[in-house]
Protein backbone atom coordinates (compact mmCIF):
# COMPACT_ATOMS: atom_id res chain seq x y z
CA UNK A 1 0.00 0.00 0.00
CA UNK A 2 1.14 3.42 -1.02
CA UNK A 3 1.35 6.04 1.80
CA UNK A 4 0.22 9.73 1.46
CA UNK A 5 2.54 12.01 3.14
CA UNK A 6 0.99 15.30 4.63
CA UNK A 7 2.85 17.31 2.08
CA UNK A 8 1.12 15.43 -0.72
CA UNK A 9 -2.11 16.60 0.93
CA UNK A 10 -0.93 20.08 0.92
CA UNK A 11 0.15 19.98 -2.64
CA UNK A 12 -2.95 18.53 -4.06
CA UNK A 13 -5.30 20.70 -1.73
CA UNK A 14 -3.41 23.87 -3.18
CA UNK A 15 -4.01 22.50 -6.93
CA UNK A 16 -6.95 22.15 -6.41
CA UNK A 17 -6.63 19.13 -8.73
CA UNK A 18 -8.75 15.99 -8.17
CA UNK A 19 -7.16 13.74 -5.44
CA UNK A 20 -4.97 10.44 -5.81
CA UNK A 21 -7.78 8.46 -4.41
CA UNK A 22 -10.24 9.52 -7.69
CA UNK A 23 -12.69 11.79 -6.29
CA UNK A 24 -12.37 15.56 -6.43
CA UNK A 25 -11.36 17.53 -3.64
CA UNK A 26 -14.08 20.41 -2.19
CA UNK A 27 -14.00 23.69 -4.40
CA UNK A 28 -15.12 25.93 -2.08
CA UNK A 29 -14.51 28.86 -3.94
CA UNK A 30 -17.92 29.58 -4.53
CA UNK A 31 -18.72 30.08 -0.74
CA UNK A 32 -18.83 33.84 -0.54
CA UNK A 33 -19.04 33.77 3.33
CA UNK A 34 -16.02 34.01 5.30
CA UNK A 35 -15.38 31.36 7.80
CA UNK A 36 -13.53 30.09 10.74
CA UNK A 37 -10.24 28.99 10.12
CA UNK A 38 -11.51 25.85 12.66
CA UNK A 39 -14.93 25.94 10.34
CA UNK A 40 -12.97 25.85 6.66
CA UNK A 41 -10.33 23.53 7.55
CA UNK A 42 -9.20 21.18 11.03
CA UNK A 43 -9.13 22.12 15.20
CA UNK A 44 -7.56 20.43 17.34
CA UNK A 45 -9.96 19.81 20.42
CA UNK A 46 -8.91 21.09 23.30
CA UNK A 47 -6.89 24.49 22.99
CA UNK A 48 -4.03 22.20 22.33
CA UNK A 49 -3.29 23.56 18.97
CA UNK A 50 -5.54 26.64 19.02
CA UNK A 51 -2.69 28.98 19.78
CA UNK A 52 -0.36 27.33 16.86
CA UNK A 53 -3.29 28.00 14.14
CA UNK A 54 -3.91 31.64 15.63
CA UNK A 55 0.09 32.46 15.20
CA UNK A 56 0.37 30.83 12.03
CA UNK A 57 -2.52 33.50 10.64
CA UNK A 58 -1.90 36.34 12.87
CA UNK A 59 -0.46 39.11 10.25
CA UNK A 60 -2.35 37.51 7.24
CA UNK A 61 -5.73 37.81 8.19
CA UNK A 62 -8.02 40.23 9.08
CA UNK A 63 -10.18 39.76 11.81
CA UNK A 64 -13.65 40.97 11.77
CA UNK A 65 -15.71 39.80 14.43
CA UNK A 66 -16.02 36.76 16.89
CA UNK A 67 -17.89 34.74 14.45
CA UNK A 68 -16.20 35.14 10.87
CA UNK A 69 -12.56 35.69 9.67
CA UNK A 70 -11.09 38.03 7.36
CA UNK A 71 -11.18 36.98 3.58
CA UNK A 72 -9.01 33.48 3.58
CA UNK A 73 -9.72 31.01 0.62
CA UNK A 74 -10.90 27.75 2.03
CA UNK A 75 -8.17 25.60 0.34
CA UNK A 76 -4.95 27.46 1.84
CA UNK A 77 -6.94 27.26 5.42
CA UNK A 78 -7.01 23.33 4.95
CA UNK A 79 -3.29 22.82 3.56
CA UNK A 80 -2.50 25.52 7.20
CA UNK A 81 -5.23 22.73 8.79
CA UNK A 82 -2.86 20.10 7.87
CA UNK A 83 0.28 20.99 9.67
CA UNK A 84 -1.87 21.81 12.51
CA UNK A 85 -2.97 17.77 12.24
CA UNK A 86 0.79 17.19 12.24
CA UNK A 87 1.20 19.09 15.37
CA UNK A 88 -1.61 17.63 17.32
CA UNK A 89 -0.81 13.85 16.69
CA UNK A 90 3.30 14.91 17.95
CA UNK A 91 2.06 16.46 20.99
CA UNK A 92 3.09 15.84 24.34
CA UNK A 93 0.20 13.65 26.14
CA UNK A 94 -0.61 15.14 29.77
CA UNK A 95 -0.68 11.43 31.07
CA UNK A 96 2.15 9.65 31.67
CA UNK A 97 1.87 5.88 30.49
CA UNK A 98 -1.51 6.24 28.97
CA UNK A 99 -1.38 5.30 25.06
CA UNK A 100 -1.51 8.20 22.63
CA UNK A 101 -4.49 8.15 20.58
CA UNK A 102 -6.04 10.69 17.92
CA UNK A 103 -9.71 10.75 16.32
CA UNK A 104 -10.04 13.01 13.63
CA UNK A 105 -14.16 13.51 13.02
CA UNK A 106 -15.81 14.94 10.15
CA UNK A 107 -18.56 17.28 11.36
CA UNK A 108 -20.21 19.51 14.51
CA UNK A 109 -23.41 17.48 14.94
CA UNK A 110 -25.22 15.34 17.34
CA UNK A 111 -24.61 12.25 15.61
CA UNK A 112 -20.46 12.49 15.92
CA UNK A 113 -20.87 14.11 19.33
CA UNK A 114 -19.21 10.34 21.14
CA UNK A 115 -16.02 11.61 21.55
CA UNK A 116 -17.32 14.82 22.89
CA UNK A 117 -18.89 12.86 25.45
CA UNK A 118 -16.17 10.32 26.04
CA UNK A 119 -13.98 13.08 26.52
CA UNK A 120 -15.89 15.21 29.23
CA UNK A 121 -17.08 12.03 31.16
CA UNK A 122 -12.80 11.22 31.51
CA UNK A 123 -14.32 7.62 29.86
CA UNK A 124 -10.74 8.04 27.89
CA UNK A 125 -8.55 8.62 30.66
CA UNK A 126 -10.28 5.69 32.47
CA UNK A 127 -9.09 3.47 29.57
CA UNK A 128 -6.13 4.65 29.54
CA UNK A 129 -5.71 7.08 26.90
CA UNK A 130 -4.35 10.20 25.74
CA UNK A 131 -6.74 10.86 23.41
CA UNK A 132 -6.55 13.76 20.66
CA UNK A 133 -9.99 14.96 19.02
CA UNK A 134 -8.90 16.66 15.55
CA UNK A 135 -11.79 18.29 13.13
CA UNK A 136 -11.98 18.03 9.41
CA UNK A 137 -14.43 19.62 7.71
CA UNK A 138 -14.26 17.40 4.98
CA UNK A 139 -14.86 13.55 4.77
CA UNK A 140 -12.46 13.29 1.58
CA UNK A 141 -9.79 14.95 3.15
CA UNK A 142 -10.47 12.44 6.76
CA UNK A 143 -10.41 9.67 4.22
CA UNK A 144 -7.17 11.23 2.83
CA UNK A 145 -5.63 11.69 6.23
CA UNK A 146 -6.04 8.04 7.50
CA UNK A 147 -4.70 6.85 4.51
CA UNK A 148 -1.86 8.71 5.00
CA UNK A 149 -1.08 7.78 8.15
CA UNK A 150 -2.14 10.37 11.20
CA UNK A 151 -5.33 9.44 12.74
CA UNK A 152 -5.59 6.27 14.51
CA UNK A 153 -9.20 6.26 14.17
CA UNK A 154 -11.94 8.51 12.13
CA UNK A 155 -15.33 9.26 12.58
CA UNK A 156 -17.49 10.13 9.42
CA UNK A 157 -19.38 9.37 6.67
CA UNK A 158 -20.37 9.90 3.21
CA UNK A 159 -19.03 8.03 0.39
CA UNK A 160 -15.39 8.90 0.39
CA UNK A 161 -14.37 5.56 2.42
CA UNK A 162 -16.21 2.77 0.20
CA UNK A 163 -15.04 5.22 -2.52
CA UNK A 164 -11.28 4.68 -1.69
CA UNK A 165 -11.67 1.28 -1.01
CA UNK A 166 -13.72 0.35 -4.49
CA UNK A 167 -10.16 2.27 -5.66
CA UNK A 168 -7.75 0.05 -4.46
CA UNK A 169 -7.54 1.39 -0.86
CA UNK A 170 -8.68 -1.79 1.01
CA UNK A 171 -6.97 -0.96 4.10
CA UNK A 172 -9.65 1.06 4.56
CA UNK A 173 -12.15 -0.90 7.60
CA UNK A 174 -15.21 0.27 9.42
CA UNK A 175 -15.45 -1.42 13.42
CA UNK A 176 -18.23 0.35 13.96
CA UNK A 177 -21.40 2.63 13.60
CA UNK A 178 -23.19 5.31 15.57
CA UNK A 179 -25.47 5.82 13.05
CA UNK A 180 -27.25 3.63 10.39
CA UNK A 181 -30.63 5.65 8.65
CA UNK A 182 -30.38 9.62 7.39
CA UNK A 183 -31.78 11.90 9.39
CA UNK A 184 -30.78 15.42 7.46
CA UNK A 185 -33.90 17.57 6.30
CA UNK A 186 -34.42 19.82 3.16
CA UNK A 187 -35.67 23.22 4.65
CA UNK A 188 -36.04 26.72 3.07
CA UNK A 189 -38.48 29.43 3.67
CA UNK A 190 -41.42 31.63 2.17
CA UNK A 191 -43.37 29.49 -0.35
CA UNK A 192 -40.97 27.08 -1.17
CA UNK A 193 -43.42 24.32 0.06
CA UNK A 194 -42.97 21.10 -1.74
CA UNK A 195 -40.26 19.57 -3.45
CA UNK A 196 -41.43 20.12 -6.78
CA UNK A 197 -41.13 24.03 -5.76
CA UNK A 198 -37.11 23.85 -5.65
CA UNK A 199 -36.73 23.34 -9.06
CA UNK A 200 -34.29 25.76 -9.96
CA UNK A 201 -33.20 26.96 -6.85
CA UNK A 202 -29.51 26.53 -6.03
CA UNK A 203 -29.63 24.06 -2.14
CA UNK A 204 -26.79 24.59 0.90
CA UNK A 205 -25.21 21.18 1.30
CA UNK A 206 -21.42 20.57 3.84
CA UNK A 207 -19.38 19.53 0.50
CA UNK A 208 -20.14 17.65 -2.68
CA UNK A 209 -19.79 13.66 -1.45
CA UNK A 210 -21.14 14.41 2.31
CA UNK A 211 -24.37 13.13 4.01
CA UNK A 212 -26.37 16.29 3.68
CA UNK A 213 -25.03 15.90 -0.41
CA UNK A 214 -26.38 11.96 -0.93
CA UNK A 215 -29.27 12.39 1.19
CA UNK A 216 -30.39 15.84 -0.96
CA UNK A 217 -29.88 14.03 -4.14
CA UNK A 218 -31.74 10.61 -2.96
CA UNK A 219 -34.92 12.61 -1.17
CA UNK A 220 -35.35 14.86 -4.53
CA UNK A 221 -35.06 11.69 -6.79
CA UNK A 222 -38.03 10.42 -4.97
CA UNK A 223 -40.00 13.43 -6.54
CA UNK A 224 -38.34 12.56 -10.19
CA UNK A 225 -35.70 15.47 -9.37
CA UNK A 226 -31.89 15.26 -10.54
CA UNK A 227 -28.98 17.70 -9.52
CA UNK A 228 -28.02 19.74 -11.84
CA UNK A 229 -31.06 19.48 -14.69
CA UNK A 230 -33.37 20.21 -11.76
CA UNK A 231 -30.97 21.77 -9.12
CA UNK A 232 -28.07 22.97 -7.81
CA UNK A 233 -25.45 23.11 -4.95
CA UNK A 234 -23.71 25.48 -3.01
CA UNK A 235 -20.53 23.99 -0.88
CA UNK A 236 -20.93 25.70 2.49
CA UNK A 237 -17.98 23.64 4.37
CA UNK A 238 -20.44 22.28 7.26
CA UNK A 239 -24.07 22.34 8.87
CA UNK A 240 -23.86 25.63 10.55
CA UNK A 241 -22.18 27.22 7.53
CA UNK A 242 -25.26 26.28 5.38
CA UNK A 243 -27.88 27.91 8.15
CA UNK A 244 -25.28 31.04 8.16
CA UNK A 245 -26.09 30.63 4.08
CA UNK A 246 -29.77 30.59 4.60
CA UNK A 247 -30.44 33.02 7.09
CA UNK A 248 -28.07 35.25 5.15
CA UNK A 249 -29.97 34.93 2.27
CA UNK A 250 -27.15 33.36 0.35
CA UNK A 251 -29.45 30.38 -0.45
CA UNK A 252 -33.12 29.49 -0.03
CA UNK A 253 -32.55 26.37 0.72
CA UNK A 254 -30.55 23.80 2.56
CA UNK A 255 -29.84 20.51 3.96
CA UNK A 256 -29.50 20.45 7.93
CA UNK A 257 -29.22 17.91 10.24
CA UNK A 258 -30.13 18.11 14.27
CA UNK A 259 -29.41 20.93 15.75
CA UNK A 260 -29.11 23.41 12.78
CA UNK A 261 -32.68 22.24 11.37
CA UNK A 262 -34.13 23.49 14.53
CA UNK A 263 -32.40 26.53 14.57
CA UNK A 264 -33.63 27.29 11.39
CA UNK A 265 -36.78 25.79 12.23
CA UNK A 266 -36.76 29.03 15.19
CA UNK A 267 -35.87 31.81 12.74
CA UNK A 268 -39.54 31.04 10.84
CA UNK A 269 -37.96 28.39 8.20
CA UNK A 270 -40.02 25.04 7.80
CA UNK A 271 -39.39 21.64 6.94
CA UNK A 272 -40.00 20.68 2.62
CA UNK A 273 -38.43 16.82 3.12
CA UNK A 274 -38.18 15.75 6.95
CA UNK A 275 -35.80 13.39 6.64
CA UNK A 276 -36.15 10.84 9.28
CA UNK A 277 -39.83 9.81 7.54
CA UNK A 278 -37.65 8.75 4.50
CA UNK A 279 -35.56 6.08 6.53
CA UNK A 280 -33.24 5.90 4.01
CA UNK A 281 -30.48 3.19 5.02
CA UNK A 282 -27.06 4.40 4.93
CA UNK A 283 -23.61 4.47 7.58
CA UNK A 284 -24.18 8.12 7.89
CA UNK A 285 -21.75 8.00 11.40
CA UNK A 286 -19.19 5.25 11.59
CA UNK A 287 -15.80 4.54 13.33
CA UNK A 288 -13.01 3.95 10.59
CA UNK A 289 -9.50 2.90 10.95
CA UNK A 290 -7.10 0.90 8.88
CA UNK A 291 -6.68 -2.63 9.18
CA UNK A 292 -2.47 -1.88 10.05
CA UNK A 293 -3.34 -0.02 12.65
CA UNK A 294 -5.77 -2.90 14.14
CA UNK A 295 -3.18 -5.21 13.82
CA UNK A 296 -0.43 -3.16 15.66
CA UNK A 297 -2.24 -1.70 17.89
CA UNK A 298 -5.57 -4.39 18.95
CA UNK A 299 -5.79 -3.83 22.99
CA UNK A 300 -5.49 -0.17 22.39
CA UNK A 301 -8.17 -0.13 19.46
CA UNK A 302 -10.30 -2.73 22.08
CA UNK A 303 -9.68 0.42 24.71
CA UNK A 304 -11.15 2.73 22.43
CA UNK A 305 -14.15 0.91 21.43
CA UNK A 306 -15.04 0.32 25.45
CA UNK A 307 -14.69 4.44 25.88
CA UNK A 308 -17.16 4.62 23.05
CA UNK A 309 -19.17 2.20 23.85
CA UNK A 310 -19.97 3.52 27.60
CA UNK A 311 -20.34 7.13 26.10
CA UNK A 312 -23.00 5.87 23.72
CA UNK A 313 -24.66 4.65 26.96
CA UNK A 314 -24.67 7.84 28.36
CA UNK A 315 -25.99 9.53 24.81
CA UNK A 316 -29.06 6.98 25.60
CA UNK A 317 -29.54 7.64 29.12
CA UNK A 318 -28.67 10.71 30.15
CA UNK A 319 -30.05 13.25 27.90
CA UNK A 320 -28.93 16.62 30.30
CA UNK A 321 -25.44 15.37 30.32
CA UNK A 322 -25.86 15.59 26.34
CA UNK A 323 -27.19 18.74 26.57
CA UNK A 324 -24.33 19.82 28.85
CA UNK A 325 -21.67 18.70 26.16
CA UNK A 326 -23.75 19.89 22.63
CA UNK A 327 -24.52 23.41 24.39
CA UNK A 328 -20.85 23.15 25.41
CA UNK A 329 -19.61 22.08 21.99
CA UNK A 330 -21.95 23.99 19.63
CA UNK A 331 -21.97 27.17 21.65
CA UNK A 332 -25.80 26.40 22.19
CA UNK A 333 -27.86 27.76 25.29
CA UNK A 334 -31.48 27.38 23.52
CA UNK A 335 -32.61 24.53 25.47
CA UNK A 336 -36.08 23.94 23.47
CA UNK A 337 -33.76 23.58 20.47
CA UNK A 338 -31.30 21.13 22.28
CA UNK A 339 -34.07 19.29 23.12
CA UNK A 340 -35.80 18.73 19.88
CA UNK A 341 -32.52 17.88 18.31
CA UNK A 342 -31.79 15.30 20.81
CA UNK A 343 -35.35 13.65 20.42
CA UNK A 344 -35.21 13.42 17.20
CA UNK A 345 -31.57 11.77 16.18
CA UNK A 346 -31.58 9.85 19.41
CA UNK A 347 -34.46 7.41 17.72
CA UNK A 348 -31.43 6.47 14.94
CA UNK A 349 -28.52 6.27 17.33
CA UNK A 350 -27.43 2.80 17.89
CA UNK A 351 -26.80 1.94 21.53
CA UNK A 352 -24.18 -0.51 20.57
CA UNK A 353 -22.96 0.40 17.44
CA UNK A 354 -24.05 -1.93 15.21
CA UNK A 355 -22.52 -2.74 11.69
CA UNK A 356 -25.48 -2.92 9.30
CA UNK A 357 -25.22 -4.42 5.65
CA UNK A 358 -27.94 -2.93 4.18
CA UNK A 359 -26.22 0.21 5.37
CA UNK A 360 -23.59 -0.01 3.48
CA UNK A 361 -25.19 -1.51 0.70
CA UNK A 362 -27.09 1.66 -0.04
CA UNK A 363 -23.63 3.46 -0.92
CA UNK A 364 -21.87 0.53 -2.52
CA UNK A 365 -25.38 0.52 -4.91
CA UNK A 366 -24.67 4.60 -5.41
CA UNK A 367 -20.57 4.01 -6.21
CA UNK A 368 -21.69 1.59 -8.37
CA UNK A 369 -23.51 3.85 -10.98
CA UNK A 370 -20.14 5.52 -11.58
CA UNK A 371 -18.18 2.69 -10.82
CA UNK A 372 -18.90 -1.04 -11.73
CA UNK A 373 -15.68 -2.27 -9.73
CA UNK A 374 -18.38 -1.04 -6.59
CA UNK A 375 -21.02 -4.61 -7.72
CA UNK A 376 -17.61 -6.71 -6.40
CA UNK A 377 -17.86 -5.72 -3.16
CA UNK A 378 -19.98 -7.06 -0.43
CA UNK A 379 -20.64 -4.88 2.81
CA UNK A 380 -18.60 -7.87 5.03
CA UNK A 381 -15.68 -6.76 3.36
CA UNK A 382 -15.82 -3.37 4.46
CA UNK A 383 -16.33 -3.72 8.04
CA UNK A 384 -14.60 -6.31 10.97
CA UNK A 385 -16.69 -6.73 13.85
CA UNK A 386 -14.13 -8.37 16.13
CA UNK A 387 -14.36 -5.09 18.68
CA UNK A 388 -17.97 -5.28 18.55
CA UNK A 389 -18.30 -9.00 18.92
CA UNK A 390 -15.87 -9.11 21.99
CA UNK A 391 -17.61 -6.80 23.75
CA UNK A 392 -20.80 -8.22 23.60
CA UNK A 393 -19.35 -12.23 24.28
CA UNK A 394 -17.39 -10.51 27.38
CA UNK A 395 -20.56 -9.43 28.34
CA UNK A 396 -19.89 -5.64 28.42
CA UNK A 397 -22.66 -4.42 26.81
CA UNK A 398 -25.07 -6.24 29.35
CA UNK A 399 -22.75 -4.80 32.30
CA UNK A 400 -23.21 -0.77 31.17
CA UNK A 401 -26.14 -1.33 30.56
CA UNK A 402 -27.42 -2.88 33.63
CA UNK A 403 -26.37 0.72 35.16
CA UNK A 404 -28.20 2.96 36.19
Amino acid sequence: MERVSLGSMQRLLTMGIRNRFGFAMPKLQETKRSVMPAQAGIQAEGGRTRKNLDSRLRGKVRRRSPQFVGQISIPRALVHGCVIVAFAVFLPGSSRGAEKFTTIYSARVMAQALPWIAEEAGLFKKYNLDHNLVFIASSSITTAALLGGDPDMTMTGGVGNVIAFVRGSTEIVYIGSAKNLMTQNIIAGGNLKRPEDLKGKRIAVSRIGSNSHYFTIQALRRHGMEPNRDYTFLQSGGDPESLTALLAGGVEVACLTPPTDVQALSRGYHYVIYGPDLKISYAATSFVTKRSTIARRPQVMAQYMRAIGEASKIMHTDREFVYKVLGKQLRLNDRTILEAAYNAEIKVMEPRLALKADAFQAILDEVAQTDERAKKVKPLELTDARFLNEMEKSGFWDQIWAKR
